[in-house]
C-alpha cells in the first residue's frame, strides 16, 4: 500500500480535540444530554454545556470519531431543537477520556433562543394513561421533548431556578431522572410528579373549593356548565360544543355576541369528523405547536352557534395533559375553548385576576399552583394552496426567532401597530416578534404591552437604542416610542412594514411589487390607506397605485356600520354616472335596517366630505359589498363582514363583475383599481334577484381580477417580477387563493407570509427590518418613500 493510501488512515486514529459551539433552539430539548449520549456511543472524552449563546462542548477522540461527531450533531438532533450554526475550533489534546456535563455558565450577553411551549410528547401521552405508570393521569407529566417551556422562563440560561417551577422541590424518583443523561427527563426543568409538583383545584366562583377537581370539572362540563380552564399560557372558558344552550350562555356572559369559537377535539380522527383537512392541515393541527388550525366545517356535531356566519371553524387538538384528561371523559365530545376574558380584554394568566374577572362567567374554575410567567394566546393558522399561513402567531411558535437579514448595529425596539398588536425586539442578526398582544385599545392591553417588552429585554438582553414606530400619531404604540428616551426614533409606513416584513421573512431584499390590502394605515400624506400598490425594498418604497378612494362617512363609525360604505360607493357610482345631485337609492337589502333620512344624510356627508375623511381601503370596499348583498349591515367584531360574505359565496360561480384598472396619462402615472363598475354592476344583479351568494362570489372574482391585473400592469411597467401580497384582507381564503394562481399565471413570483401573521401582527418585524436598514443609512431602490 502506497504511503498516500495511508495517510488518511493515520490522521483519522489521530487524537483530536475541537471546541463546538452550537447556536439555535438548544436549550430546554434535550441537547446536552444528546451530546452526551452521542460522545458515549463514539468513546469521546470531554464535557457539554448550556451558556448565554447556546450549547458549548470540547470533545477529544480520533479525528473520525470527532467528525462523525460534528456530523450527528445536526443530523440527529432532539426534536425540538432547531440547529442553526455550528462552529468548531482545534485544542490541544489532554488526554480526557470521560465526558461531562458541566453547570450552565452565566455570563455575558444573552443570545441563544427560549424554546417555545411544546405539545405533549407521545411517550408522555403513553404514561399518562398507563395505570402501571406512576405518572398515571398526572396532569403535569412532561420531558425534555415536550411541556412549557417560554410561559413559565424567567431568564437565562433556562435553568429550574430561573423558572416558575422553582418553588417545587423534587422528590428522590425525580430527582434520580433529572440528573440521570440517560433518562428522557434529563435536566428536563418543569419535571415533576404528584409527590412533589403542581396540583389541581376546582373552584367555585368565590374562591371556595371543591372537592374532586378532575372529575368535578368534567362532570360540570357533561352538564352543560362552563368551566373556565388554567392552560399553558393563560385561562380558556370551555363548554360542551354539541350544546346550543351552553354556547349561548358563554356568548351572553363573556359579551362576545358572533365572533367565532375555537373547539378542542380529542384526536385527528375527531377533527376530521367536524372539518375537512388536507394533508398540509392534518401536520399544522397535529404539530408540536398545536395551533387553532381554520378549516371548512361539515357535520352537526358542533353547534351552529360556535362558528356564526364564518366560512370554517377553528380547530385544535389538546396541547397539555389537562387538555387530554378532560377530552378523554367527555366521550367524544367536542369542547369550545375559547380565550378566558370579557371580550376586547386580555386573557386572564394569574389566579387572582382570574377569579376576579371570571366569576360572572364560569361556573367554575379549574386551577393549578403552578405560575405562569407570560400569558400567551392559541396561535392560529391556515392552509392557503398547501401553505401555511399564519393569522395569529402566539403559544407554540414565540419566542422562536426570525432572522434579520443584513442585522443591526444597535439594538431595535419596534412597537408594531395598535390592531392585533405585537412589538419585536432585535440585536445582531436575530429578531424576536411577540407573542400576540391584541388591540392596544385599553389599560389592560397597554400593560400587557409594556410588561411583554420589559421582559424580552431581560430574556434576550436587549437594551434598544433606536425604536421603530408606525406612522399615526395617535396610535398607543407610537406614543410609547414617542415617550421613550430612544437615541433613534425611525417611523415606518404601515403598508411598506408589511411589505419588508414579507420580504424579509423570505431573506428577499427587493425590489418588489407589493398588493397590501387592509383595513386601514396611516398613509405618507395623512390619509387613510389600505388598497395600496408599492414598489420598494426593505428599505424604502414608493406608492405606485392603489384601489380608488371614496370617503368613510362618519370616520372610524363607517367600521362597525359597513352601510355606510355601501352608501358611499353608490354614490361613487351615482357621479360616475353624473347624478351628484340626488342620493342614491337605498338597496332591498337595507330597507330594514336603516332609515331613509339617515341614508340620505349619509350620502350627504359622502358628497360634501364633512365628517368623511378619503380612504383607499380594501378592507372597507368588502364592508360595502357585505352591505349591499344584504350579508352585514353592522358589525359586533373587526373583519365580520368581509368573514361573512366570503362565507356566503357560492362555491362554483366562476363569472365576475367588470373592475376597471388604469394607469395614468404617461407610463409612470400612478394604476388605480376602479371598483365603481362592480359595484353598479353587483346593485344590477341583486336588484334583478340575484342572491347573496352569487353576488358575494362575482365580486371576490372581479376583486381577485383586478389585483392580478394591476400586478401584471405594474410588473410590466417596472420591469419588477417578484410580487408581495400582505394585509389582513389576503386572510380572505377565496381571494388570496386566486390572486395566488392568477399572479403566478402572469409569470410573477409571489411572496406571501408564513412565518409571521398576513395581518398587522407582522408590522412590527416589518418596522424593525426598515428600522436596521434606514438606521444603517443603506441606499435604497426606491428612496422616495422612505420614511426616518
Amino acid at each position: 500500500m502506497s504511503a498516500s493510501t495511508r495517510a488518511p488512515v493515520a490522521d483519522a486514529e489521530r487524537t483530536r480535540r475541537i471546541n463546538v459551539r452550537v447556536a439555535g433552539t438548544v436549550q430546554g430539548v434535550g441537547f446536552r444530554p444528546f451530546v452526551h449520549r452521542l460522545a458515549g456511543e463514539l468513546g469521546l472524552g470531554g464535557y457539554v454545556l448550556n451558556d448565554n449563546e447556546g450549547v458549548l462542548a470540547e470533545v477529544e477522540g480520533s479525528a473520525a470519531d470527532v467528525e462523525r461527531f460534528i456530523a450527528r450533531l445536526r443530523e440527529d438532533a432532539p426534536p425540538l431543537a432547531r440547529v442553526e450554526r455550528i462552529e468548531t475550533q482545534r485544542r490541544a489534546a489532554t488526554g480526557e477520556r470521560s465526558f461531562a456535563i458541566r453547570p450552565s455558565a452565566r455570563d455575558g450577553t444573552a443570545a441563544t433562543p427560549i424554546t417555545p411551549d411544546s405539545a405533549t410528547c407521545g411517550d408522555c401521552l403513553r404514561e399518562l394513561f398507563d395505570p402501571g405508570d406512576r405518572r398515571y393521569r398526572y396532569p403535569f407529566i412532561n420531558c425534555t421533548n415536550c411541556g412549557p417551556r417560554f410561559t413559565i422562563v424567567r431568564g437565562v440560561p433556562y435553568d429550574r431556578p430561573l423558572t416558575t417551577m422553582a418553588g417545587f422541590r423534587m422528590c428522590a424518583p425525580c430527582r434520580a431522572e433529572y440528573e440521570d443523561p440517560a433518562d428522557r427527563r434529563f435536566h428536563a426543568q418543569p419535571n415533576a410528579c404528584a409527590d412533589c409538583g403542581p396540583a389541581l383545584s376546582l373552584l367555585a366562583p368565590d374562591g371556595t373549593r371543591v372537592a374532586h377537581a378532575l372529575a368535578g370539572a368534567v362532570a360540570a362540563l357533561q352538564a352543560g356548565r362552563i368551566v373556565a380552564v388554567k392552560g399553558i399560557g393563560g385561562y380558556h372558558l370551555a363548554c360542551r360544543a354539541d350544546d346550543e344552550a351552553a354556547v349561548g350562555a358563554l356568548r351572553a356572559r363573556k359579551h362576545r355576541e358572533d365572533k367565532p369559537f375555537a373547539v378542542m377535539v380529542r384526536d385527528l380522527p375527531a377533527a376530521l369528523q367536524i372539518v375537512e383537512l388536507d394533508a398540509a392541515s392534518e401536520a399544522a393541527l397535529s404539530g408540536p405547536e398545536r395551533p387553532i388550525v381554520l378549516a371548512a366545517r361539515h357535520g352537526e356535531e358542533v353547534a351552529r352557534s360556535v362558528a356564526p356566519g364564518a366560512p370554517e371553524l377553528g380547530v385544535m387538538l389538546p396541547y397539555s395533559p389537562l387538555h387530554h384528561l378532560l377530552l378523554a371523559g367527555m366521550d367524544g365530545v367536542a369542547l369550545v375553548m375559547t380565550s378566558g376574558n370579557v371580550s376586547d380584554e386580555p386573557i386572564a394568566f394569574r389566579d387572582g385576576d382570574a377569579l376576579r374577572r371570571l366569576d360572572e362567567i364560569a361556573d367554575l374554575l379549574l386551577v393549578h399552583d403552578r405560575p405562569i410567567e407570560t400569558r400567551t394566546d392559541d396561535s392560529v393558522v391556515r392552509v392557503v394552496a398547501s401553505r401555511r399561513t399564519m393569522l395569529r402567531r402566539s403559544r407554540g411558535y414565540v419566542p422562536a426567532s426570525l432572522t434579520l437579514p443584513g442585522g443591526c448595529e444597535r439594538p431595535i425596539l419596534a412597537c408594531g401597530a395598535e390592531l392585533k398588536s405585537t412589538f419585536c425586539l432585535a440585536r445582531g442578526s436575530r429578531a424576536w416578534v411577540s407573542h400576540h398582544i391584541g388591540d392596544l385599545e385599553n389599560y389592560e392591553t397597554l400593560r400587557s404591552f409594556t410588561d411583554g417588552i420589559e421582559h424580552f429585554q431581560r430574556l434576550f438582553d436587549v437594551a434598544p437604542q433606536i425604536i421603530a414606530h408606525d406612522l399615526h400619531p395617535e396610535y398607543l404604540s407610537t406614543k410609547y416610542a414617542m415617550d421613550s428616551d430612544a437615541e433613534q426614533l425611525i417611523g415606518v409606513q404601515h403598508h411598506h412594514a408589511h411589505m419588508a416584513a414579507c420580504l424579509a421573512e423570505h431573506d428577499e431584499q427587493g425590489p418588489a411589487l407589493g398588493a397590501i390590502f387592509d383595513g386601514s394605515g396611516y398613509g405618507t400624506d395623512g390619509s387613510i390607506w389600505g388598497g395600496e400598490l408599492l414598489l420598494g425594498d426593505t428599505c424604502g418604497f414608493v406608492r405606485i397605485g392603489s384601489l380608488r378612494p371614496v370617503p368613510m362617512p362618519g370616520g372610524a363609525r363607517a367600521i362597525s356600520e359597513p352601510w355606510r360604505m355601501a352608501c358611499a360607493w353608490l354614490a361613487a357610482v351615482d357621479d360616475r354616472e353624473g347624478a351628484r345631485e340626488m342620493p342614491p337609492s337605498i338597496p332591498p337589502t337595507l330597507l330594514d335596517e336603516v332609515d331613509e333620512s339617515r341614508w340620505s344624510q349619509v350620502a350627504r356627508l359622502a358628497r360634501e366630505g364633512s365628517r368623511s375623511p378619503l380612504t383607499t381601503s380594501a378592507g372597507r370596499l368588502f364592508d360595502a359589498l357585505a352591505a349591499l348583498a344584504g350579508v352585514r349591515a353592522r358589525v359586533n367584531y373587526e373583519g365580520q363582514a368581509a368573514i361573512e360574505l366570503e362565507a356566503a359565496c357560492a362555491p362554483d360561480e366562476r363569472r365576475r363583475y367588470p373592475i376597471a384598472v388604469a394607469r395614468g396619462h404617461d407610463r409612470s402615472g400612478p394604476i388605480e383599481i376602479d371598483p365603481r363598475e362592480t359595484v353598479d354592476a353587483a346593485l344590477r344583479d341583486l336588484l334583478d334577484g340575484a342572491a347573496a351568494p352569487t353576488i358575494a362570489a362575482r365580486f371576490h372574482n372581479a376583486f381577485a381580477a383586478g389585483t392580478v391585473e394591476a400586478l401584471r400592469l405594474a410588473a410590466e411597467i417596472h420591469d419588477v417580477g417578484t410580487a408581495v401580497l400582505a394585509g389582513g384582507v389576503f386572510q380572505n381564503r377565496r381571494l388570496l387563493h386566486a390572486v395566488l394562481r392568477g399572479a403566478r399565471e402572469s409569470g410573477l413570483l409571489v411572496l406571501i407570509p408564513e412565518a409571521l401573521p398576513l395581518g398587522d401582527g407582522a408590522i412590527s418585524y416589518g418596522q424593525a427590518v426598515v428600522a436596521s436598514r434606514v438606521a444603517g443609512d443603506e441606499p435604497s431602490l426606491a428612496d422616495a418613500g422612505r420614511q426616518s
